[in-house]
């Protein structure tokens, strides 16, 4: 049987965009899981991964590379730009699924100190510090599409999205820096 190997290609490879105060870039390629656990299982899961998963509303947490998103109640996006979050997981006996949706997502970098109000311009939100800090992350839309929206810094945000949705997103936060 012939060994086959398979290598990902982002979408939006090299594609960059700055203008005054805000600059849109393609993130660097990384491996991401769909997380769903109970509480029972969450302790150790957050030992397999080496990070404590939040469990409130909007949070995240952070060890070097690896970031855990809360989604749900009972869901994390697990991000991980040098490791592999799923066969970490694939060694934690508690009953969990982990699914790799690295090949689904993508995520587009966008930072400066208008990076809100691009956003903003197709993301109903409140992004200001005092609702949405630093590590906050939700769920949400932006445009027509869903997301991922994740705080990294006071005026960095990472919008994970679909592949299939990345060239349409990529347009819009263009398209919205021109009027920032």
């Amino acid at each position: 049987m012939a060994d086959m190997q398979f290598s990902r290609e982002l979408p939006l490879a090299g594609m960059m965009h700055g203008g005054p105060g805000v600059s849109i870039s393609a993130a660097p390629e990384a491996n991401r899981i769909n997380l769903r656990a109970g509480d029972d299982a969450l302790a150790g899961l957050s030992k397999g991964l080496g990070i404590t998963l939040p469990k409130k509303p909007k949070t995240s947490a952070s060890n070097g590379s690896r970031h855990a998103l809360w989604i749900g109640p009972d869901e994390w996006l697990v991000i991980d730009e040098e490791g592999d979050p799923a066969a970490d997981c694939a060694k934690v006996k508690a009953a969990h699924s982990a699914v790799d949706v690295s090949h689904r997502n993508t995520a587009i970098l966008v930072s400066g100190p208008f990076a809100a109000d691009v956003i903003n311009a197709g993301c109903p939100q409140d992004l200001s510090l005092e609702i949405f800090p630093v590590g906050a992350c939700s769920r949400t839309v932006f445009g027509k599409i869903e997301v991922v929206l994740y705080r990294t810094a006071e005026d960095a945000f990472r919008v994970e999205c679909w592949r299939s949705f990345s060239d349409y997103a990529f347009e819009f936060l263009k398209d919205a820096a021109r009027g920032a």
